[in-house]
């Protein structure tokens, strides 16, 4: 009998076979194509707030318009030195500053075969510009748009630019007694690129390291964790096969930001779709003798949620393009083919492994036909048996005292700062960049080298520039694209279609709130002016991204509960539990924002935050979160046909305690391997949706969501009305009110939750 039942679990049938193995080359072939592309996604990345802005913003109107008083867009890399000993400059400091001006056109830019000077404006006069204290001078370089756009081998020519001037000044004033350092939005941009840099590579890998750990740890088998990663490089090599043609030829925006959340979303998603259907395939391979039989049957049972769960992050983050900035209407896409492309490989290339090696892909500890229900988790000592039995007896008091903790913590959310951050507040490292504004901001104007910009009829230029220099956020205020260099005449400048530039260096730098404010003012005061005056330059780029995050936030936040809950009605066939659902993971979004105030301002210190965060927090908190809920209330539906609603609970929350709590657990430690990259944004990012995923899967959908549905009991199907509700109390109950007698022997372990990470070991 032993020989005839090695013989049946070894043969397959034929043509499930050749199918399995087909699959198996075709995801073969895509990761050969997609992977090589992987690593050339960063090629077509645009990290600037200017290439974000909504079409309709006033300062995309002025970017339009100033860029007629150019045959080329600017984007100036500023070089400032100063004393190191706080002197003045002497006629040594300012004849090597000038022969360093006279040089670096010369500049050899490695690995381009071109100079700093081809990328230069034509025409440009680079001049150093002596601040009033006589104790720094400022060079402003500038350079032309292709220095971003013209990528080589995955490298924007403004990256060496910046980094061979860095060099060039440091070697040009040695011995002089000036430091220098370089920014401006050409620094800027450079520094972004460098944080950027080990996206392709140590991101992912970083995170594939931290989930193969784990998976290590949930399946003690060395198979399984390798074909699970192997899922999740696929599912990414497809999705960045359709990403990198889009976003090449403008269909979508790809950000460093939105690319790394890419590889995180669809690495934590691969990872917990596999993790769903393996502890699936597990369960059926302790009834089945035939893994093709037990594949079948844990694919049918898992397929309904798995997709359920990627349809919701799906839509979701398609939400996302009803945003006006384009940085973040991108990500919608951008994450959607991500998760897409993890639904694919979850669903057709990890079963295929998983049927060529069936109960040898869980060696050294394959299951046996052993015939354990899932029932036999309820009432016993193990983890979730003992949280069962708690919802069981005290579900009202679970609920009430959970709620009130939650509610506790969401108390704190009003407190998070999200007006948007400085420059020293955007890299956790010192940056050149970051160096170079600190020192404009002691010797000049915050806003010298980035001036608010003014584009007005020209026979009220005047007038305009009158007004300018009369506003207390403007120190000074001229007509044209140059600023006058002091002792020498102003230059000319001539109007442009019947349109003048007026420009106006501020006294706040342009991510300061003093700048913003005089933004607002300007487009208020200069109405009496000019009623077609229209006011742009950073600072008002800077106001509008605030302004239009607000926006996006107010639009897209209902939409994304309205899609959810709709999912969630047609996979439930139900309208309480959906609502119940819904409200449970927006709770818990609340209490994570409020967590989340108090550690980014009294434990790491940060100034603030994006306006974009509290957005993205929302998107992945309960579009992820809201994954547990639908693990969980689909087995619970699944039981509660057969048992009745609260027994169904009790059994459905014990027999998917394990492989919810892994999921989870996988999920926060991927959006965690994103503080690799020194951004306060994506470690803010990492923070809110690893402690709100951990709080989701142990608290959420663990305590509030089975209580809550215990205490509504039958009702929380309405209007359904399920067949096992008519099933005789007596009869029902047993499962529910299964004992926890201390000291009686653990009843072996339900099949589905063996390996799973909250659970004993044999």
């Amino acid at each position: 009998m032993t020989h005839h039942r090695g013989q049946h679990r070894s043969r397959l049938p034929r043509r499930v076979l050749l199918g399995a193995l087909a699959v198996l080359l075709c995801w073969l072939a895509v990761g050969a194509v997609g992977g090589p592309a992987t690593g050339r996604l960063s090629e077509v990345q645009k990290n600037d707030n200017a290439s974000f802005l909504p079409t309709d913003a006033e300062s995309t109107a002025v970017l339009e318009a100033v860029s007629r008083f150019s045959d080329e867009d600017e984007i100036p890399l500023f070089l400032i030195a100063e004393e190191r000993d706080g002197g003045e400059l002497d006629e040594r400091d300012g004849f090597a500053l000038l022969q360093l001006a006279r040089e670096l056109p010369a500049v050899p830019l490695p690995g381009l075969d071109k100079t700093l000077g081809d990328y230069v404006v034509d025409g440009a006069q680079i001049v150093p510009v002596p601040s009033e204290d006589r104790r720094a001078a400022l060079l402003i370089v500038p350079l032309t748009e292709a220095a971003v756009s013209d990528v080589v081998d995955g490298e924007a020519p403004i990256v060496a630019a910046t980094e061979e001037l860095r060099v060039k000044a440091r070697v040009a004033l040695n011995g002089t007694g000036l430091t220098t350092s370089v920014g401006g939005p050409g620094g800027l941009v450079a520094d972004f690129s460098a944080a950027f840099a080990g996206i392709d590579g140590v991101l992912l890998l970083v995170a594939l390291v931290v989930v193969l750990v784990i998976l290590l740890v949930v399946y003690r088998s060395p198979i399984l964790p390798v074909a699970v990663l192997l899922s999740a490089v696929f599912g990414l090599s497809l999705a960045v096969l359709v990403i990198r043609p889009l976003a090449e030829n403008g269909t979508i925006e790809l950000s460093g930001q939105s690319q790394g959340i890419m590889f995180i979303l669809v690495v934590g998603a691969a990872t917990d779709y596999a993790l769903l259907l393996v502890s699936r395939f597990r369960e059926e391979l302790h009834e089945h003798e035939s893994a093709w039989v037990a594949l079948q049957r844990a694919w049918r049972g898992s397929v309904e949620p798995i997709a359920a769960s990627a349809a919701t992050v799906i839509l979701g983050l398609l939400c996302l393009m009803l945003a006006s900035l384009r940085n973040t209407a991108g990500l919608g896409p951008v994450g959607a083919f991500g998760v897409a492309g993890a639904l694919l490989a979850s669903l057709t290339f990890l079963p295929a492994v998983l049927l060529l090696f069936g109960r040898r892909a869980f060696w050294p500890f394959a299951p046996r036909v052993d015939h354990h229900h899932a029932e036999d988790a309820v009432g016993t000592r193990a983890l979730w048996g003992r949280v069962s039995g708690l919802v069981g007896r005290h579900p009202r008091r679970t609920w009430v005292v959970t709620l009130a903790v939650l509610l506790a913590a969401a108390a704190f959310a009003p407190t998070f700062k999200a007006e948007g951050v400085t420059i020293k507040d955007t890299f956790l490292v010192a940056t050149d960049s970051v160096d170079a504004q600190q020192a404009i901001e002691r010797h000049f104007a915050a806003g010298a080298g980035s001036p608010i910009q003014v584009v007005v009829p020209s026979d009220r230029a005047e007038a305009v520039r009158s007004a300018l220099d009369a506003d207390p956020g403007i120190e000074s205020a001229y007509i044209g694209l140059t600023p006058p260099v002091p002792g020498q005449p102003a230059p000319e400048a001539a109007p442009v279609d019947g349109l003048q530039l007026v420009q106006g260096t501020a006294t706040g730098a342009a991510d300061s709130t003093e700048a913003e404010d005089t933004v607002r003012r300007l487009r208020t005061s200069l109405d009496a002016v000019s009623p077609d005056a229209i006011v742009g330059g950073q600072a008002a780029i800077n106001l509008d991204v605030l302004e239009a995050s607000g926006r996006d936030l107010r639009v897209i936040v209902p939409a994304i509960l309205v899609v959810i809950f709709l999912v969630l009605c047609l996979l439930l066939r139900s309208f309480v539990a959906p609502l119940l659902l819904v409200v449970a993971n927006v709770v818990s979004f609340a209490a994570t924002i409020g967590v989340s105030a108090l550690v980014f301002d009294h434990v790491l210190g940060f100034g603030g935050s994006d306006p974009a965060i509290p957005l993205y927090g929302f998107v992945f908190l309960v579009a992820l979160g809201i994954d547990y809920s639908i693990f969980l209330m689909t087995r619970v539906r699944e039981e509660s046909v057969r048992r009745g609603t609260r027994p169904g609970i009790l059994v459905g929350l014990a027999v998917t305690g394990g492989v919810i709590t892994s999921a989870g657990i996988v999920l926060a430690a991927t959006f965690s391997s994103l503080t690799v990259l020194p951004l306060v944004f994506l470690v803010q990012v990492a923070f809110i949706v690893a402690f709100g995923v951990i709080l989701d899967t142990f608290v959420v959908r663990s305590l509030l969501v089975p209580a809550l549905a215990h205490d509504i009991g039958p009702k929380v199907w309405w209007p359904a009305r399920l067949a096992g509700d008519r099933v005789a109390p007596s009869e029902a109950e047993r499962v529910e009110e299964a004992p926890e007698t201390p000291g009686t022997p653990e009843t072996p372990r339900t099949s589905d939750t063996t390996g799973t990470l909250g659970t004993s070991a044999h």
